[in-house]
C-alpha cells in the first residue's frame, strides 16, 4: 500500500504556515513585477468569493476583506521540506513527486504504527503539527493514491481492487492536473473530453480501450488506466541530507527586535517540529539576516548579510529555550539595519541519553543553564562566561574561555593526607639557613595570589634583597634566602610579547620563615608577589 501527502493550494498554504492567523481568512498569492502582478493561487474562501486566478491587482480591489500576499520561493521550499520530513518519520521509502506532494510506502508499517486508517490519520495529525493541512489518501498503487488525495479532502482509503469504483466521481480536470504539467496540453484535453461528453472519471473508463488508443494514442490510454487505479509503477526514491531549514522573505522590512523575535518563534517551532518528527536533537543553531543598506553613495535597495551562531552545549529540543538565547545574542549583538529576509538552520545530531546514579550530584537541568549563562554573558561580555581551558604555552596563567559543557562527574573517596614533615612552631634558635632548608622539604604546593600583589624590591649585585608589598604590609623586610632566576619568555612576533624572570625567596615574619615566589616582568620592569608555598 500506498500513501500520498497533498497540500491544496500549496504557495497559499506556505504563506499561512508562518501567518497562522490567515487560516479564516480569504487569501490570494501575487506573482509578477508591480504594477502587473496577477493571482496565481488563493485558497477555498477566495474562491468562493468569486476570484479567480490570473486576475490582476487592480481588479481585486472589489474585495476589501480579501488578503494579499506576495508569493515566496523560500517559504514553499520550506514548507515542502516539512513535508517531506513528515513523510520520511514513518518510512524511508519517500518520493518528492512535486511541490506539495509527497507519496510514500507503507509496507511493513503496520506492526509499528497500527492498521492502515491509523497511519493516514497520523500522517494528517503530524503534518498538521506542521501547520501544513494536507489532504491523504492511501490506495495499493502510487497513482491511484496521488489521484485520491487530489480529488478528495480529509483522509481516504482505497482498499484494493475498488480504485475504478472509488475514483469514478472525480471529474476529469483532476486527472489531467495530478499528471500533467503542461497548462496548454491539459486546456486541450480537457476541450476534447468537454466535446466527448466526458465529465467523471467513470465516464472514461466507460470507453473502450482499443478505439480510444486508435482515437487518442498511447497518451489516452495512460489516462484511461489512470482513472481507473490500475497503472503499477514503483517509487522514485528521495535521499535527502539531515538539513534542516525555515526562511522568510518580508514584504517590508523590520528594524525592531521584538517583531524579529515573534518571527523567530514560529521558524523554531517548525525546526523543532520537524526535528521532532525525526527523532533528531539540535546541537547548533546559524542565523542568517538578510539587511537592508541605505547609504548616499550606494543604491538604497543594496544588501548585506548578518550572521550569528550558537553551538549548544547538549543537544536540545526546546523552541522557547532556542528563542530565548537568540534574543539575548541579538540583545548582544544587534543586526545595525533593516532586515529583509529571515534564514535559519539547525545542525541535527541525536538527542541526548543520561542515567542519573542515586550517589551522584543533582546537576542543573542544561537548558537553564545555558539560559542563565547566556543572560551572564549579556552582563559581564562575550568571552567572559564558560570554562576555562589551558594553552598550550609556556606562559605563566594563558587560558582561553570555552564555552560551558556540563559532565557527569564520577564520585571518588577522598582521604585528607596528614603531611608527614612539618615546620616547628617555636623554631628562633634555629638558624636561618636550616630552617630554610627545612622549610624547603616540607613543600607541598604553591597556593598563588589572584591577583599577583605588586611589590617594590632592591637588588644589589643582581639579587633581590629587600621587599615591601604595596597591598600587604605584613610582607615586608630582609630576604634571608634566595633561589634562582628562572627566566622564561616568548611570543615575540607577537604584538603581546612576554618576558618573566622567577625568583623564590623566604622572610622571616613573627620568628617563621615564609617562602614566597618574586617574578619580574622583564618588559615592564614591575615585580610582583606571585604566591606562597605551604
Amino acid at each position: 500500500m500506498f500513501a500520498c501527502l497533498f497540500i491544496p493550494d500549496f504557495p497559499v498554504e506556505a504563506i499561512i504556515r508562518f501567518e497562522p492567523e490567515l487560516r479564516g481568512q480569504p487569501v490570494a498569492v501575487l506573482a509578477g513585477r508591480p504594477p502587473l502582478e496577477k493571482v496565481v493561487a488563493l485558497n477555498e474562501k477566495a474562491r468562493q468569493m468569486g476570484v479567480e486566478t490570473g486576475a490582476t491587482k487592480s481588479q481585486l480591489e472589489a474585495w476589501g476583506d480579501l488578503v494579499l500576499r506576495a508569493r515566496s520561493e523560500l517559504q514553499e521550499a520550506s514548507a515542502h521540506a516539512a513535508l517531506l520530513d513528515c513523510a520520511q518519520s514513518f518510512s524511508p521509502e519517500v518520493e518528492d513527486t512535486a511541490p506539495g506532494t509527497v507519496l510514500l510506502n507503507l509496507a511493513g508499517l503496520e506492526p509499528l504504527f497500527g492498521p492502515l486508517s491509523k497511519i493516514s490519520r497520523e500522517l494528517a495529525r503530524r503534518a498538521s503539527r506542521m501547520e501544513l493541512e494536507a489532504n491523504v489518501a492511501v490506495a495499493a498503487n502510487p497513482d491511484a493514491a496521488l489521484l485520491a488525495a487530489h480529488g478528495f479532502s480529509g483522509v481516504t482509503l482505497i482498499s484494493a481492487g475498488r480504485e475504478a469504483e472509488r475514483l469514478g466521481d472525480l471529474p476529469v480536470d483532476v486527472l489531467l492536473e495530478s499528471f500533467s504539467s503542461d497548462a496548454e496540453d491539459s486546456a486541450r484535453w480537457l476541450e476534447m473530453f468537454d466535446r466527448w461528453g466526458i465529465r467523471n472519471l467513470r465516464a472514461l473508463t466507460a470507453l473502450p480501450e482499443i478505439p480510444v488508443g486508435e482515437r487518442l494514442g498511447q497518451q489516452g490510454i495512460r489516462l484511461r488506466k489512470l482513472a481507473r487505479g490500475a497503472v503499477s509503477r514503483d517509487l522514485r526514491l528521495f535521499e535527502s541530507a539531515p538539513i534542516f531549514e525555515e526562511d522568510i522573505e518580508l514584504e517590508y522590512p523590520i528594524v525592531l527586535l521584538e517583531p524579529l523575535a515573534f518571527l523567530l518563534n514560529r521558524m523554531l517551532e517548525q525546526v523543532c517540529a520537524r526535528l521532532a518528527a525525526r527523532a533528531l536533537a539540535a546541537q547548533e543553531l546559524r542565523l542568517k539576516l538578510e539587511l537592508v543598506e541605505k547609504s548616499e553613495d550606494c543604491d538604497p535597495q543594496q544588501t548585506s548579510t548578518f550572521t550569528r551562531t550558537l553551538r549548544l552545549p547538549v543537544p536540545m529540543l526546546d523552541a522557547k529555550v532556542f528563542l530565548k538565547l537568540l534574543q539575548l545574542d541579538l540583545q548582544s549583538h544587534p543586526p545595525g539595519a533593516p532586515i529583509l529576509k529571515i534564514h535559519l538552520a539547525a545542525e541535527s545530531v541525536r538527542p541526548r541519553s543520561t542515567q542519573n546514579g542515586l550517589f551522584l550530584p543533582v546537576f542543573p537541568e542544561p537548558e537553564k543553564l545555558e539560559l542563565t549563562l547566556a543572560r551572564i554573558a549579556g552582563i559581564v561580555g562575550q568571552g567572559r562566561v564558560g570554562a576555562a581551558e589551558l594553552l598550550d604555552t609556556h606562559r605563566e596563567g594563558a587560558f582561553q574561555m570555552q564555552p560551558f559543557a556540563p559532565t557527569q562527574l564520577e564520585t571518588k573517596k577522598s582521604t585528607k593526607k596528614k603531611s608527614p614533615m612539618s615546620v616547628q612552631e617555636d623554631n628562633s634558635t634555629i638558624p636561618v639557613e636550616e630552617r630554610v632548608q627545612e622549610k624547603m622539604s616540607a613543600v607541598i604546593a604553591l597556593r598563588l595570589f589572584r591577583p599577583p600583589l605588586r611589590a617594590v624590591v632592591n637588588v644589589r649585585e643582581g639579587k633581590p634583597v629587600r621587599l615591601k608589598c604595596l597591598q600587604r604590609q605584613d610582607f615586608a623586610g630582609e630576604i634571608v634566602w634566595t633561589a634562582g632566576p628562572w627566566r622564561s619568555s616568548g611570543d615575540w612576533s607577537e604584538q603581546e610579547g612576554w618576558s618573566r624572570e622567577e625568583w623564590d625567596i623566604a622572610l622571616p615574619i613573627e620568628n617563621e620563615v615564609i617562602l614566597y615566589r618574586l617574578v619580574e616582568d622583564k618588559l615592564s620592569r614591575n615585580w610582583w608577589l606571585e604566591g606562597t608555598y605551604d
